[in-house]
């Protein structure tokens, strides 16, 4: 994890008992997959008592709204997203940003339950959303989460290949975005290959080791991911000016 201001917001949030998930480039990290950001990204939960400790904490580090829409458990269930800018002399410009839900993911809930736990410097155990988590969160309709998607996956292949646990190769299979990863993983895992095709059928391309249509068929997955990304953000998009225009009308700002 990138130095002092976000270990800074990591304890500030565990000070105040936050229940929230570190995801996004920061989470990255911890995977060895490195993405420098001085953003850091929470999934959050939105009880009443969890989202009295995290207005608490965003109050220390002095967060300013940024953005839309407010902040508020009905905007995070919606599956909006709340963004912050700290302004407290030791973190500040660090940006917060804060979420719910995380499209194609499980809830919250479900997601705690496999978080990963790292302990940073100071002694604070942060809770990480885990790797399999964190990479379904990466299809988007941005370049740079297909690309740290491949990264976070090709790591875990080269840090495990010669050792993996039974799940980890249908794993890979299922996720991996490098034709030659897939072909060789399938050459190495011919029965996990075969339970992974089932599920997503261009495994079959690298069973046979056709390295060209396999690229293309990794090509026409990615596309059919970004509509969906699209299509799931576009209808939020709307609401989110309906909301902005009655504000406008009553004279409100953003940041009420």
């Amino acid at each position: 994890m990138s130095p002092n201001p976000i270990l800074k917001v990591l304890s500030t949030f565990q000070r105040h008992r936050v229940q929230a998930l570190l995801i996004g480039g920061q989470a990255c990290i911890v995977y060895g997959a490195v993405e420098f950001s001085r953003d850091s990204d929470f999934a959050v939960l939105t009880t009443a008592a969890n989202m009295r400790r995290l207005r608490s904490a965003l109050a220390e580090l002095a967060a300013e709204p940024i953005y839309f829409p407010p902040l508020s458990a009905h905007a995070l269930r919606r599956g909006h997203a709340c963004h912050f800018r700290c302004q407290a002399d030791d973190v500040r410009g660090i940006r917060v940003d804060l979420l719910a839900w995380l499209r194609g993911c499980d809830d919250f809930a479900t997601l705690w339950q496999r978080r990963t736990e790292v302990t940073v410097p100071d002694g604070t155990i942060v809770p990480v959303i885990g790797l399999r988590d964190l990479v379904r969160s990466k299809t988007t309709q941005r370049d740079k989460d297909w690309y740290m998607l491949s990264r976070l996956v090709e790591n875990d292949i080269r840090l495990h290949l010669d050792r993996p646990e039974p799940e980890q190769p249908r794993w890979w299979l299922l996720s991996s975005r490098n034709p030659a990863s897939l072909i060789d993983l399938a050459r190495r895992f011919p029965e996990a290959a075969e339970e992974a095709s089932a599920q997503r059928p261009l495994v079959r391309l690298a069973v046979a080791g056709d390295a060209e249509p396999l690229a293309r068929a990794l090509a026409e997955e990615e596309a059919a991911e970004r509509e969906l990304d699209r299509a799931y953000w576009q209808p939020l998009r709307e609401e989110l000016e309906r909301m902005r225009l009655t504000r406008s009308r009553r004279g409100t700002s953003p940041r009420d």
